[in-house]
């Protein structure tokens, strides 16, 4: 997959300045509205390698090292002093569970009184038996608190393996049943990738879940979250501050005026605070070093700003 930084535009003006449209036209920007989720990149190292993965995440890509104990700590005590809390505090990946402290990373921000969203594959790194004695003691201590979203790509095996390697879909499943059995609050991340209507899909995952006996209603998009394709070659429509009234969307639902990602580059000597989850690799969306200094408005110049968020209505967050 491409690197997300590089331009692939089919005009090379596009996405290009932060400030005009290759039209000339003022570019929207998203101004800093109130912290509803911190994102904490746990690395980029994965039990696996996805076709279409947008972080390019594999056993082998570090760009993203662990973030530890000492990273995450400063940016929760800083939720503290903004006033900020309680938020949602989301790990993702990678796959989470490779990271050694994530259980630690867990309790942490649950014991400051956020809600916490793990994004796993729930597959060998979450079936590790200190992994699973450490979530059942989180269970039993914070309850709800916890999910644990599950990236299910599709809701048969086909073509959830055909993203994601043959035997995924059975290893995740594997995962789920033990998270249902245990009584975990769980979400589901499915992908539009197959171009099936929203009703097609849902039906589809609502009867995996009866399968399953997972306790998750496929109505919900805040429960079954069907993210619309990210294309880093593809050649989407710029977003210009007139945009807003002619999509009659408010600025504010757009995921940068509520949540910011914290990630630490291989060989930095401490972590950066980022615009969103989608553009991990693009310094120009690298805001500050720490909370308090990246709360500032964001300039829409990358195409995912357009596919995933201002046209696609998606949001990482729960």
């Amino acid at each position: 997959m491409p690197d997300a930084a590089a331009p692939h535009s089919a005009d090379a003006r596009k996405f290009a300045d932060p400030d005009r449209t290759a039209d000339g036209e003022a570019r929207a920007s998203v101004a800093f509205d109130q912290l509803k989720t911190l994102w904490f990149n746990t690395g980029t190292l994965c039990n696996i390698t996805c076709a279409n993965c947008y972080i390019e995440s594999s056993p082998s890509n570090d760009r993203l090292v662990y973030l530890s104990e000492a990273d995450v700590a400063p940016f929760l005590d800083e939720i503290d002093a903004l006033g900020a809390g309680p938020v949602e505090i989301g790990f993702t990946g990678g796959e989470p569970f490779l990271n050694p402290d994530m259980i630690r990373l867990t309790e942490m921000a649950l014991e400051r009184g956020h809600e916490v969203l793990i994004l796993t594959n729930a597959m060998a790194p979450m079936m590790r038996p200190r992994v699973k004695a450490g979530l059942l003691e989180i269970r039993d201590r914070f309850g709800a608190k916890l999910t644990l979203r599950i990236s299910l790509d599709h809701y048969t095996a086909a073509n959830h393996d055909a993203e994601r390697g043959v035997g995924g879909f059975a290893a995740t499943l594997e995962g789920m049943r033990w998270l249902i059995a245990h009584r975990f609050s769980l979400s589901v991340a499915g992908r539009a990738l197959w171009h099936e209507s929203d009703a097609v899909a849902r039906a589809g995952y609502a009867g995996l879940f009866d399968e399953l006996g997972a306790e998750i209603p496929a109505e919900d998009p805040g429960r079954l979250v069907i993210f619309p394709e990210m294309d880093s070659e593809g050649d989407p429509p710029e977003i210009t501050s007139a945009c807003w009234d002619i999509l009659d969307k408010d600025p504010r639902t757009v995921m940068c005026a509520s949540s910011r990602m914290v990630v630490k580059r291989r060989g930095a000597e401490r972590p950066a605070v980022l615009s969103c989850t989608l553009l991990p690799y693009d310094a120009e969306f690298e805001l500050a070093e720490t909370l308090s200094a990246s709360l500032k408005p964001v300039k829409l110049n990358h195409r995912f700003c357009a596919q995933f968020c201002v046209l696609g209505g998606a949001s990482c967050s729960a």
